[in-house]
């Protein structure tokens, strides 16, 4: 019998732990099974906790899993468009402040350097190389500024503004001041978070200040300038009517006994002389020249101080979208009569699918009419003048006036803008001034490229419309 149990026994023992076995062999395969999707979800949570963007779950099919698949989708992309617009709002705050013309450095609350843009490198070197420093370890030479950071870093307010001489401008053989003040920094909820250090180089300040106010000078002197030219106007007016005058009186003159053979003069009869001449007087002039001169002189005189009018009191801008090609069709149609003259051939390229230009259609006709002249005029033995509109980068349109005339010495490229340089005998010196103001006046640029003998091209850049 105890054979027989130990039999039995042994059988039913080997039948429980396979039994064991086989059940412990399911329960993995299901415990696998059933925490997959578990082991998903903490990989994704992991994954974006160490800062990957738009993570999704590989979750297997079915009703519950599917669901909550799609909630993680939705929270994970949400999280990485708003990661998304942090980087960008850092990476533009960053942009704006290295491109500063201020110096600008951050400290923490404990005093340690933890930014600082290019021109802090440029006007304090100690900042700038100490960075991620404690403000105790910085060169010697800045005890001032060090002292001023730790007050703002003690009480919390704003210390400054404080005046030292640059030491890098001094090394440079310049002489320049800095401006310097501190600035406590709060987050969004008020908690102070650190300080900032300004530092203004005074010598640009100073120059930015010539500027606007020599700016400020010019505009009273033009404004001066054109009441002087219109003043002068009225006075050449009335030169103009009494030598039309004088001339009427001459002709009658002619009617009068000649001296004698020979003489090229006329007798002046009393009633035509001025009463204290007498009435007696007499003798032989020759007139008639010297009013003709005059006459030319006051005209130019009344052209170039219409032209200064113009230059310093234009027309008030109408700007509209407007189509370049129907300005060029018209500049080529008014100047072809010209340049069939000098033997020049006229050629226009100008598409009609070009973008639109906000501009005044008169003034810019004017400053292509001008160029178009010029060009004319630089060819005195034929050549070609080539008009041509295209779409230039960042939103701009480009309008070339190419010749092949003799082209523009170097050293007057610099001037060829000023009002009245001219190298023309006849010319008055504004039709360029006048484009350059056009232009300007159109938020556009000039450009110009010339070689002697071989043509010159005047390049005109305007913004597009909106």
């Amino acid at each position: 019998m105890k054979d027989e149990l130990k039999g039995a026994f042994r059988v039913a023992l080997q039948n429980v732990v396979l039994a064991l076995l086989l059940s412990c062999l399911v329960a993995v395969g299901l415990a696998q099974w059933m925490l997959r999707p578990i082991h998903v979800i903490q990989s994704g949570l992991t994954r974006l906790g160490q800062g990957e963007l738009d993570v999704r779950l590989d979750l297997p099919e079915g009703d519950e899993f599917k669901d909550l698949g799609s909630s993680f989708d939705v929270v994970s992309a949400q999280l990485s468009k708003s990661r998304s617009k942090e980087l960008t709002a850092s990476t533009d705050i960053e942009s704006v402040v290295d491109n500063l013309e201020d110096a600008v450095a951050l400290f923490s609350p404990e005093g340690k350097l933890i930014f600082c843009n290019p021109a802090m490198g440029s006007v304090l070197p100690e900042f700038a190389a100490s960075e991620s420093r404690a403000l105790a370890d910085m060169a010697s030479e800045s005890d001032s500024i060090r002292a001023m950071i730790e007050r703002t870093l003690a009480s919390q307010q704003a210390q400054g503004p404080l005046t030292l001489p640059s030491r890098s401008a001094a090394e440079a053989g310049e002489t320049a001041d800095l401006l310097l003040m501190t600035h406590p920094i709060d987050d969004g909820q008020g908690k102070f978070v650190g300080a900032m250090l300004v530092a203004r180089n005074l010598a640009f300040m100073t120059q930015v200040h010539s500027t606007l106010n020599y700016s400020r000078k010019l505009a009273a002197l033009g404004r001066l300038m054109a009441g002087v030219a219109h003043e002068v106007k009225n006075p050449l007016n009335a030169m103009t009517i009494h030598l039309e005058l004088l001339r009427s009186k001459l002709a009658k003159l002619r009617l009068a006994e000649p001296v004698g053979a020979g003489t090229s003069g006329f007798r002046l009869q009393a009633e035509d002389l001025p009463a204290k001449a007498g009435s007696h007087a007499a003798g032989t002039v020759d007139v008639m020249k010297h009013v003709d001169i005059i006459t030319k002189e006051i005209q130019r005189l009344d052209q170039v101080m219409n032209g200064f009018l113009r230059f310093a009191r234009p027309d008030e801008l109408k700007l509209q979208p407007l189509r370049l090609d129907d300005v060029v069709s018209d500049v080529v149609t008014t100047v072809t009569p010209e340049a069939e003259s000098r033997g020049v051939t006229v050629k226009s390229e100008c598409p009609s699918d070009l973008a639109e230009v906000n501009a005044d259609p008169a003034m810019l006709r004017q400053a292509l009419l001008n160029l178009a002249l010029n060009a004319c005029q630089a060819m005195p033995h034929g050549g070609t003048m080539r008009i041509a509109c295209h779409l230039g980068s960042r939103g701009r349109v480009l309008v070339d006036v190419e010749d092949t005339g003799v082209g523009i010495p170097p050293e007057n490229l610099q001037k060829i803008f000023d009002l009245y340089f001219t190298t023309k005998e006849k010319g008055s010196g504004i039709g360029l001034s006048m484009v350059y103001r056009i232009v300007q006046l159109h938020d556009g640029e000039v450009e110009v490229e010339s070689t002697p003998g071989h043509g010159t091209r005047f390049r005109l850049v305007f913004p597009q419309a909106s």
